[in-house]
């Protein structure tokens, strides 16, 4: 696991940080965090906290509409990973595996997915063990066949800011969100 950074006061600033361990509404949730970044490079650096504080093995799900900062999300995450050159959602793709010294991390987009069974020529049950990281937008149109989600990250736009909804699913997730929310890290 990387060790997190001393954080900037002028990052420290610039992005709005709340938690919660309370019980949630949403079925499933074990504890929450919510960052507003104004933005995209808060936005990548909120990603790249999650990275810094990364297990081998984990699955992040990234929800919210077109244009809401998915890609910018893992594009934070994947450059602290140790990921260079450019970072695309592989929409027209549909994956992206990146090799870093530590790990490897998977990215999909499953925005042009109709159906879940389109997954299944892509062997993603390879890649479902420790030393792989999931970054996947529009996990709900792969519903059935992906491993559940440690960590789901909602981003939703607004007009000056970007609200980023993080929630821990997992036991594995509510330890890592709480690494993060511990973590004095800021790029």
């Amino acid at each position: 696991m990387l060790q997190p950074e001393e954080a900037s006061a002028d990052c420290l600033q610039a992005m709005s940080h709340e938690s919660s361990t309370t019980a949630s509404t949403d079925k499933g949730v074990l504890a929450g965090a919510r960052w507003l970044a104004g933005s995209a490079e808060e936005t990548e650096a909120v990603g790249a906290r999650f990275a810094r504080t990364r297990p081998t093995f984990s699955l992040i799900a990234l929800e919210g509409d077109l244009g809401s900062g998915k890609t910018t999300f893992a594009r934070g995450f994947l450059r602290a990973a140790g990921v260079r050159g450019p970072v695309r959602s592989p929409t027209y793709t549909l994956m992206e595996v990146y090799e870093t010294p530590a790990l490897s991390i998977v990215h999909l987009d499953l925005y042009r997915l109709q159906d879940p069974g389109e997954l299944e020529p892509l062997g993603l049950r390879e890649w479902a063990r420790p030393g792989y990281v999931w970054l996947i937008e529009w996990p709900d149109r792969g519903e059935g066949l992906l491993p559940p989600a440690d960590l789901r990250v909602r981003l939703q736009g607004g007009i000056a800011s970007h609200e980023i909804n993080v929630n821990a699913r997992t036991a594995l997730g509510k330890a890592w969100l709480s690494l993060v929310e511990n973590a004095a890290a800021c790029p």
